[in-house]
């Protein structure tokens, strides 16, 4: 199965780097919405004791997310793809595990976000922020449970889809709102009460805090940290409930398949 589910990784990204005006948009877009609202509301944003703290640093970790977002959820529009060039029902036919094609398709895709994210990494320094060894590794952690999180989460939406537009409203609707409400463009803090709860249960909202927290920490700092260790722990179990749930969504629609045949 691991096997199986490398090969599909591999050929996600080489598909990825073989599409280089993908490879641009999937870069470029993040970091005009980080340029741009950076400098607009450099001047203006002030939130209460963040006074000393820019908007493009402030804005830096979300944009990181939306990267994550984009990469993910987008790689899995492949599986639409696959599915109307044959190539999927062919790896459906083949006597593999079915988890292994969703391991396949959830690895690349978070594979994919991990490497554009981590080219984005190097502007850190620019900002005045610094990591220790530490923090690198929570960063890391970070990353790939956030990525693996969108992108079982982008499988799970594109596994009955018959359309890449559908797929594409989708995520306007529905993916989209949730990286607006998890603090990346404003804090938490001094939202009016109904919009805090909504992004305090928001497992987007609980993953930026995840990347932000080592920028500003070490690692024996965020560990004594119960409000990072709750953020860490609705991380891992959101990307972990969206990957079981898209195990069993393949699983159903292949029973259902067999007792129709």
């Amino acid at each position: 199965m691991i096997r199986v589910a490398l090969s599909l990784a591999r050929r996600e990204f080489t598909r990825f780097a073989r599409q280089p005006q993908r490879v641009i948009g999937a870069v470029a877009q993040p970091l005009m919405f980080w340029l741009f609202l950076g400098a607009g509301m450099g001047s203006s944003f002030r939130p209460p004791g963040m006074e000393q703290v820019t908007y493009l640093e402030y804005f830096y970790p979300g944009v990181m997310v939306m990267m994550l977002l984009f990469a993910s959820i987008f790689s899995c529009i492949t599986i639409i793809e696959d599915r109307d060039a044959g190539f999927l029902q062919g790896v459906l036919v083949a006597p593999v595990d079915r988890m292994a094609i969703v391991l396949g398709k959830v690895w690349g895709s978070t594979l994919i976000a991990l490497v554009q994210v981590l080219l984005f990494t190097v502007a850190a320094p620019f900002l005045g922020l610094t990591l220790t060894a530490g923090g690198v590794g929570l960063l890391l952690l970070g990353f790939v449970a956030t990525g693996m999180g969108f992108a079982s989460l982008g499988f799970l939406l594109a596994w009955g889809m018959r359309s890449t537009a559908g797929f594409h409203a989708v995520m306007m609707v529905f993916l989209m709102p949730l990286w607006m409400l998890s603090g990346a463009l404003f804090p938490i803090t001094g939202a009016p009460t109904w919009l805090y709860v909504v992004m305090a249960v928001n497992p987007v909202h609980h993953a930026l805090e995840v990347i932000r927290a080592p920028f500003y920490g070490g690692a024996e700092t965020l560990f004594g940290s119960a409000s990072y260790g709750v953020s860490l722990a609705v991380t891992l179990a959101w990307a972990g409930i969206c990957l079981v749930l898209s195990m069993l969504r393949v699983g159903k629609r292949e029973k259902g398949a067999a007792a129709l045949a």
